[in-house]
């Protein structure tokens, strides 16, 4: 009796999916190869191993579909199982549990298949892990935000610890950074997703986030070849054409994506637009001018090239996902991204495997598209480290450490554009608050109730374009306030009735600071109000980005603002413009010389670390409470001040500000 007991607990232990795990890593493990060229003689004996339909699934990307338990649907498992499907993309949102335990139930249905390759697992996760675990992850400010604090160090530290959750839910693969340049401010897909419309600062930062997300253990993705950020038309719904000239696109869209090949980023993901200074014909996704001869050949680009998604519109009303993907695959991209149902995904991958089986594609090409995707696969460990542990996940994902750095960055990311002396509000005072929008009042209201003594009112309009009943509506309640906030929302261009609600509320003579939650640009259709914030928290969907909104109501009451314009407000407002709050801290001047030195007042670099040293040690004795060192070290800062301005290092607009900045601190601890 003892002996069948022990022998069915020794079964029961073999099924469990820990020792599936341990199994498929030892097998894999025994011949792990280490050196590049025992990579590629591993990648050779695999390729020489699969057959048509295997080779065919690695270069297929499968739109996961989930049933009602949260976990992969049949069909999903039949893509992996039946064609060999070697890449997901995963939708949703769900919590840390469910997401990880997808995860690995993807790579276990990869694992139980005649080669055990392991899978891709890729997702959108452009504000980190929270773009598909919203609840649990923490939410990162959008690449715009990131921006707006001018800091390659926020930008490093975004993609490292939004890196480390993604790789703890078991995502090995991530489509960030954006590396649009967005310059038209009417771009109605891109917008607050892209770090800036000034090709150097989107170039550094793309940069920064490629090494960042890489050596974290996650395929980084520059975002979408050759740019999207210079159209009016979203390419989900139709096809884009742009009619700049090749030196505009080398001057201004392609440097991002050089950058990023620079700094070694393994995947490019292309953009279902056409380019006509490059292929007046064929979107960059179906053109081999584009990925070949553009990507490949000039810009020297080696990595993996994935399609965006195929049944976007752009591509699927003018080819059909089929015709495209052959067409796509023959252009140079490595991965077909297929999305939908899963008769479209099928739709795809048949027209691959066909094109293969006739000969329109040819065995080269594919064995040159499969020993990239296989390298990248042992480059990342996938064969060995496939699975993650769902506890430790758990433990993890959204941790302490990251949700504080992340609500740091978003504070320093907040833009003073405007201030008549109306903010901050006073948290202390008893005064009646009116929050007045479309989107987003009842979390804004909340937040306001969480930081201010006084009541607060809201409204929200029915759509996104308030009618003239609802402005008089919106005026009538705010009768009852002592003060109004607006919060704006437009993802291109600003509707009318959002214009005009600002602006009938300027006119009950109550104070009115405006804030726009999606694009920084709503403030020159309501130039008028008293004070302007952008949050940049709210992409093109809509979609909430609580750090963001959470850090802007901060900075209405208090929180010194830190950010400066990404883009440039034609006609209202500078590229790197930002005011700043009376410094209530040396932190709080550290932030302004920051602004001085994105505005070029120093003459040198030098001038600035010495500046920020002075300020630096004034912080620690703040710290201390040590009122008589704060003040003897203020009156030093005032002298290199004045040693600056007498040899014509600082400018005079620069100078005056922040010496009045430091008698303000230094009257504060005398």
């Amino acid at each position: 009796m003892k002996k069948f007991i022990a022998l069915t607990m020794i079964i029961l232990l073999m099924a469990s999916p820990e020792f599936l795990h341990a199994q498929t890593q030892q097998q894999v493990s025994e011949s792990n190869p280490e050196t590049k060229e025992e990579k590629r003689d591993a990648v050779k004996r695999i390729i020489d191993e699969m057959n048509d339909k295997e080779k065919i699934g690695q270069l297929v990307m499968s739109q996961t579909q989930v049933g009602d338990d949260g976990m992969p649907s049949e069909s999903t498992q039949e893509m992996i199982q039946e064609y060999g499907v070697g890449s997901v993309i995963t939708y949703g949102e769900r919590d840390t549990i469910t997401q990880a335990e997808l995860n690995n139930q993807l790579q276990e249905y990869a694992a139980d298949t005649r080669l055990n390759i392991p899978l891709f697992t890729t997702a959108d996760l452009e504000i980190g892990a929270a773009h598909r675990v919203p609840e649990d992850a923490t939410t990162f400010p959008r690449q715009m935000g990131v921006g707006a604090t001018h800091s390659l160090q926020h930008a490093d530290a975004f993609a490292r610890n939004a890196g480390q959750e993604s790789v703890a839910l078991g995502f090995n693969w991530t489509y960030t950074p954006v590396a649009d340049v967005n310059v038209n401010p009417e771009n109605p897909v891109i917008g607050v997703r892209s770090f800036s419309d000034n090709t150097d600062l989107v170039s550094e930062m793309t940069a920064a986030q490629v090494s960042a997300y890489q050596e974290e253990g996650i395929i980084a993705t520059a975002k979408h070849f050759p740019g999207h950020g210079d159209t009016v038309t979203d390419s989900h719904l139709e096809l884009p054409t742009v009619t700049y000239d090749r030196e505009e696109l080398e001057e201004i869209h392609l440097p991002p994506f050089q950058a990023a090949i620079d700094a070694g980023v393994d995947s490019i993901m292309t953009t279902h637009i056409i380019i006509e200074a490059v292929d007046p014909n064929l979107p960059a996704t179906l053109s081999e001018d584009v990925l070949t001869g553009l990507l490949r050949e000039d810009m020297g680009f080696d990595g993996l090239i994935v399609t965006d998604a195929m049944s976007m519109q752009a591509i699927d009303d003018n080819w059909g996902t089929g015709e495209a993907a052959v067409m796509s695959f023959q252009a140079g991209a490595d991965l077909i991204m297929a999305t939908g149902a899963p008769d479209r995904q099928l739709e795809t991958y048949d027209a691959l495997y066909n094109a293969y089986q006739s000969g329109e594609i040819t065995e080269e090409r594919v064995q040159e598209s499969l020993e990239r995707i296989l390298m990248k696969k042992f480059d990342y460990d996938l064969f060995d480290n496939r699975y993650v542990n769902v506890s430790e996940a758990e433990a993890f994902v959204g941790n302490l450490e990251h949700r504080e750095i992340a609500g740091q960055m978003a504070r320093e990311s907040i833009t003073l554009v405007k201030n008549d002396n109306v903010l901050p509000f006073d948290a202390d005072s008893e005064k009646t608050t009116f929050v007045a929008g479309v989107t987003q009042v009842n979390d804004i209201a909340d937040r306001i109730a969480q930081q201010s003594n006084g009541d607060v009112l809201s409204w929200e309009a029915d759509s996104h374009d308030p009618t003239s009943e609802e402005i008089q509506a919106a005026v009538l309640q705010a009768e009852g306030a002592d003060q109004i906030l607006v919060p704006t929302f437009s993802s291109d261009e600003l509707p009318v009735g959002q214009s005009q609600l600002a602006q009938a509320l300027k006119e009950t003579g109550k104070p009115v600071a405006a804030v726009s939650l999606g694009l920084p640009y709503d403030v020159q259709n309501y130039p008028e109000v008293d004070a302007y914030l952008a949050s940049y928290a709210l992409d093109y969907h809509g979609a909430p980005n609580t750090t963001s909104i959470n850090a802007v109501i901060d900075v209405v009451f208090g929180a010194q603002p830190g950010g400066q314009l990404p883009v440039k407000i034609e006609n209202h407002y500078p590229f790197g413009h930002g005011l700043s709050y009376s410094p209530k801290s040396a932190f709080d001047i550290k932030n302004i010389v920051k602004q001085y030195t994105n505005e070029g007042e120093f003459e040198n670099d030098k001038v600035v670390r010495t500046l920020v040293m002075h300020l630096t040690a004034v912080s620690h004795y703040e710290n201390q409470g040590n009122g008589d060192k704060v003040v003897r070290h203020m009156e030093g800062f005032k002298e290199l001040l004045n040693h600056q301005r007498d040899n014509n290092l600082i400018t005079s607009a620069a100078f005056n500000s922040l010496e009045i900045h430091a008698d303000a601190l230094i009257g504060k601890w005398q």
